[in-house]
């Protein structure tokens, strides 16, 4: 799967490239992993893991909680910007919208990560979900950067006065 995301980042070098990735055979199978990962979490959180988590002591529990919404939250963001990036394909949104900050995958997490004496006691279909979660939104992650954060950059660097202007503005923001 890595393998994968390589080639896809390899794929995404101009707006031709963005347009024929999201038209690829490697974008619907990253669609296809993504939205039967979400799928998956929620039948174990609603069943099976409601009863995984009654048999766990109290740090475990907590631990468990946290995990399930960090979980969640990860899945939310990669099948929102998965569903961004068919919506371009299908001609619902421009590429240019699709950049805004508002679709892009903004999960920047924070916080300790969990005790290993925790992590070791929840129930291992979990943490198969927590680290196949945490792999898909890595690749989704290098690939929102390949699509959006590159080609802003250039066009900000080479397009018009008012594009280098924003573009200021936001480094600015953002340093501040």
């Amino acid at each position: 799967m890595e393998r994968e995301g390589e080639i896809a980042e390899g794929a995404i070098q101009d707006a031709a490239g963005a347009e024929s990735f999201v038209g690829s055979e490697v974008f619907d199978r990253t669609f296809k992993e993504g939205m039967a990962l979400v799928e998956e979490t929620a039948a174990y959180l609603d069943g099976e893991g409601r009863r995984d988590a009654r048999d766990l002591d109290r740090g475990a529990a907590l631990a468990y909680a946290g995990e399930s919404m960090r979980l969640t939250t990860r899945l939310m963001q990669v099948a929102s910007w998965l569903l961004v990036q068919r919506a371009v394909r299908e001609g619902e949104i421009s590429r240019e919208d699709a950049a805004a900050e508002k679709y892009r995958l903004g999960l920047k997490e924070k916080g300790e990560p969990i005790a290993p004496q925790h992590f070791e006691k929840l129930p291992l279909i979990l943490r198969d979900l927590l680290e196949r979660s945490e792999r898909l939104y890595g690749r989704v992650s290098r690939m929102d950067e390949k699509l959006y954060t590159d080609a802003s950059h250039s066009q900000a660097s080479g397009g018009s006065e008012v594009a280098r202007q924003i573009a200021a503005l936001q480094n600015a923001f953002r340093s501040s």
